[in-house]
């Protein structure tokens, strides 16, 4: 089963949810955040990315920068920029991207599964990352942003998600830059509470999709205040954290895309005949090929573009992690022939998201930048839930998910 339980939201006025709300924290630097919040008090980033409120080039580990968050999150409340909801609540989280259209329910997930592994990772994390948000949770006292997890469909909660979806949102707005639609509904009846809460817990286990840092963090914090507690009941709010849970068959994984900085002192001709021992190598031309499948790769170098395709024999079908096409492309494009050993801390190497295209690709490459450009096929949500249930982990920079969740539309406090 899957413990989640209905909270008291924090959550802007109706009016000004969409001025107030931002992307996540982790999807843009300090400068980003100043140039997006300028001449917006309203904004979360004031909260999230506190930084912006001093002197360019402040560490944003600073303490006074994290101090600056509570101020803010504290002021906020006090201007009615943040209310709470009177009574626990669901909520229901829609988010529209090219026509199509993906909805969470808002929860509040158990830190003891997450402890216990019933809510269930495919990536590793860096205690730096873990750190950084544990200091933002303790000294808010709150989850300021959500996590973002996946379960297997279930047709109970299916028409509770139609049910809701057909009833006037509480939020209803395209977000600026990225022109993706975010609405939101307050799920506040008893009746379709204690529904939800049912249907959850007949779900065997959940995923993180996104966030695997905040998801550690904010458990890591609840677990810290279980153990301080000398008068631990278990229903404390801390015992829960703030997430957003979306049936598996709604969700798409875009591509996560490579850039490498040399050729590990090769020619352009001796890349491409080292490529081809382990690769059906294929010259595409100047026009922007897309791969086509699993285990088939697009390439840009000097101007053209190759598709490649992994020969049999080459990765193993009956190894969830071998057969995935980032470990195929990092053992034996990245590693064997560039000679990067360690996706994480290479300098040699970037990483893009599917959400900038190819054409992103092109330009890095073209402007002599970046010396190639490596674009895989997606990972399956499937494949990514087999991974998790079999206990390992992906490699660094599997997934991406898009459109990200919008910061700010609910927050959730731990006392």
């Amino acid at each position: 089963m899957s413990v989640v339980k209905p909270f008291k939201g924090v959550r802007p006025p109706k009016e000004i949810a969409a001025r107030l709300s931002s992307r996540p924290y982790d999807v843009l630097n300090s400068d980003e955040a100043r140039a997006e919040a300028q001449g917006n008090e309203l904004s979360l980033y004031h909260i999230i990315k506190p930084e912006i409120d001093f002197p360019v080039g402040t560490d944003e580990h600073d303490e006074r920068v994290y101090q600056k968050a509570v101020d803010n999150f504290n002021m906020f409340q006090q201007k009615g920029w943040l209310v709470q909801d009177p009574k626990e609540c669901y909520y229901l989280y829609a988010q529209t991207m090219n026509g199509r259209t993906q909805y969470g329910f808002v929860v509040a997930a158990s830190v003891e599964e997450y402890m216990n592994g019933k809510i269930k990772k495919h990536e590793l994390t860096r205690k730096d990352k873990e750190e950084d948000r544990m200091k933002h949770v303790r000294v808010n006292n709150a989850n300021i942003e959500p996590v973002f997890f996946a379960f297997r469909n279930r047709k109970d909660l299916d028409d509770i998600i139609r049910e809701i979806s057909s009833k006037e949102p509480e939020y209803d707005f395209v977000a600026p830059l990225d022109g993706f639609r975010h609405t939101f509904w307050v799920v506040d009846d008893d009746v379709t509470i204690e529904r939800i809460t049912k249907a959850f817990a007949q779900i065997d286990a959940m995923y993180i999709a996104d966030g695997h840092h905040r998801s550690a963090a904010a458990a890591l914090v609840g677990n810290e205040k279980r153990l301080q507690n000398p008068n631990h009941r278990g229903d404390e709010e801390y015992n829960y954290f703030l997430a957003v849970c979306f049936p598996d068959n709604q969700l798409q994984i875009i591509d996560y895309n490579r850039l490498v900085k040399d050729l590990n002192g090769l020619t352009d001709e001796e890349f491409i005949e080292a490529l081809k021992k382990d690769f059906i190598v294929e010259p595409k031309g100047r026009v922007i090929y897309y791969p086509k499948s699993l285990h088939n790769f697009s390439l840009y170098l000097n101007g053209i573009w190759y598709s490649l395709t992994a020969k049999e024999g080459r990765y193993n079908d009956n190894d969830p992690i071998g057969v995935l096409d980032v470990t195929i492309s990092s053992n034996l494009i990245l590693d064997q022939i560039l000679g990067i050993k360690d996706l994480r801390t290479d300098k040699r190497i970037d990483f893009v998201g599917g959400i900038r295209g190819l054409e992103e690709l092109k330009r890095r490459v073209d402007s002599g930048e970046m010396r190639v450009a490596l674009a895989l096929y997606p990972v399956t949500m499937k494949q990514l839930m087999d991974i998790a249930d079999s206990g390992n982990i992906m490699p660094p920079k599997t997934t991406w998910f898009e459109p990200k969740l919008r910061s700010g539309l609910i927050i959730h406090k731990l006392s």
